[in-house]
Formats: C-alpha cells, structure tokens, sequence
C-alpha cells in the first residue's frame, strides 16, 4: 500500500484531526485517509457497498452439486482412521 508523508502540516489542521479521530474512535492515520477519501469525493457510503456486495453475490450464486460435497459421517470416520 503506498505511503505518504506531510511535511510542515499546519497546527490547526493537526489539532482538527486529532480531535476528529478521537472522536469517531479511530487512528490519526485513519481519521487522515477519511478526510482525504471525502475531499476528493470517493467516500463511499457503507450501506451502498454492502448492497453492491450482497448483488453480486445474488448475481452469482454458488451452486453445490451434492455429489461433490463429502458427508459428515464419511469425514469423521476418515479422520478416525488416521
């Protein structure tokens, strides 16, 4: 993951950061990427990733043939076996 360094960051904008993570419970580190993510407006909201996640799972569900899938019963008697 790239990295970024500031140098000569004002006071204020420090201050202002600080108090935001402390806030909202996170890292310096964290609380900068936030602000930077909604400057330059790729905030995403949470709500609308977890839909766009739970559509293309929707979209392309995973289809288990039974013949493929190992019965319990066979998986703890190999396992005994060893």
């Amino acid at each position: 993951m790239p990295s970024l360094q500031v140098r000569e960051l004002p006071a204020q904008i420090y201050h202002k950061l600080q108090s935001k993570a402390q806030k909202e419970h996170r890292s310096f580190s964290q609380q900068a990427i936030v602000a930077l993510a909604k400057g330059l407006d790729m905030e995403e909201n949470p709500k609308k990733r977890r839909a766009a996640l739970l559509k293309s799972i929707m979209d392309d569900p995973v289809v288990l043939n039974s013949q493929d899938v190992a019965s319990p019963v066979d998986l703890i008697r190999k396992d005994r076996q060893r």
